[in-house]
């Protein structure tokens, strides 16, 4: 009968402690050729001089409309007295103009949430679909 581990004369057998690294070496040491051999290939690149070109944004300034709203809800159209029956024809009337029109919304911090989803869905109604909100950038 053949042992493995310890040479003692007992009859229980010592778990063997050793671990045959050979095996491992070798699959190591093939992994390594093989990298070696590929990572040039993965480096390689093709020399070209691309042409320079100055990368400056074409800025197209389309009109807008600034409607401000206060907070006891009177409109402001770009600095006019507007009432609310009006902004309907006024809008569309902008559209009609200038299709890609943008509102630029100024509401007071105080203003009703209402005020402003009724100017919001005037605006919409009559086609106007770039709407924004004006804020101060301020730290408070």
């Amino acid at each position: 009968m053949m042992a493995f581990g310890s040479m003692q004369d007992s009859g229980r057998q010592a778990p063997m402690s050793e671990i045959n690294v050979v095996p491992l070496v070798d699959v190591m040491l093939v992994l390594l050729i093989i990298f070696i051999i590929t990572a040039p290939l993965l480096t390689h690149s093709v020399k070209i001089d691309l042409p320079k070109a100055e990368n400056v944004p074409n800025i197209t300034q389309t009109e807008h409309v600034e409607l401000a709203i206060r907070a006891d809800g009177s409109l402001f159209w770009n600095g006019e007295p507007e009432v609310l029956e009006q902004l309907a024809s006024r809008f569309a009337a902008k559209i009609s103009q200038e299709p890609e029109a943008e509102l630029h919304l100024h509401a007071d911090k105080l203003a009703h949430y209402e005020h402003i989803a009724r100017v919001m869905s005037i605006a919409a109604k009559a086609g106007m679909t770039r709407i924004g909100f004006i804020t101060d950038p301020s730290e408070r």
